[in-house]
């Protein structure tokens, strides 16, 4: 248990039985009255922004995550299976936890998981990842080639956006947070 006074960015609590992630945290004065910390908290089941006031100085439930690296394996059913590292047990994974991380998931992508218990609350891929290009448009005729793009659809099945020189069966090096392309393998 910590205080609402130690509430910090980053922190992970407990309210009314969900897990939050706490975003910001304000201490309110006010002229009359009594002063409350503002936060502004991530429910990391839905992914939704809340606001939560608390009075300075009450008792909040804080939780620490336990981070795990998987591996992915396939789909199987409606989830995920991966294989976790460390202990080799399989683990399902929900659609709604991997979201559209998806578009860049393939055998093999390591992840790291955010567990509580045995529920994930969160994964992480990889920043960036070598891909290959499975379809792309031609490159249109007499256009420059220093300020053209196309889209390319990646084996993942990601769309992203790529030089006019990057052909089908190429492999490219993808930003997995900004959907963007690096660079040519």
């Amino acid at each position: 248990m910590v205080t609402s006074n130690q509430l910090a960015p980053g922190m992970v609590v407990s309210v009314e039985e969900k897990l939050f992630r706490v975003e910001s945290v304000v201490k309110v004065t006010v002229p009359k009255g009594q002063p409350f910390i503002k936060t502004k908290l991530r429910n990391l089941t839905t992914d939704k922004a809340v606001e939560k006031n608390f009075k300075v100085g009450q008792e909040v439930k804080d939780v620490s995550l336990q981070e795990r690296r998987l591996e992915y394996l396939y789909l199987e059913g409606r989830s995920y299976l991966f294989l976790d590292i460390n202990n080799l047990e399989q683990v399902f994974v929900s659609p709604d936890v991997i979201g559209d991380k998806i578009n860049f998931l393939k055998e093999g992508v390591e992840i790291q998981a955010s567990f509580y218990g045995d529920t994930i609350f969160s994964v992480e891929l990889p920043q960036f990842l070598e891909l290959m290009v499975a379809k792309s448009e031609p490159a249109e005729e007499g256009s420059s080639l220093t300020n053209t793009t196309k889209e390319a659809i990646l084996e993942t099945g990601a769309v992203i956006i790529v030089p006019p020189f990057i052909e089908p069966g190429d492999v490219i090096k993808v930003d997995t947070r900004t959907r963007e392309y690096i660079q040519r393998v």
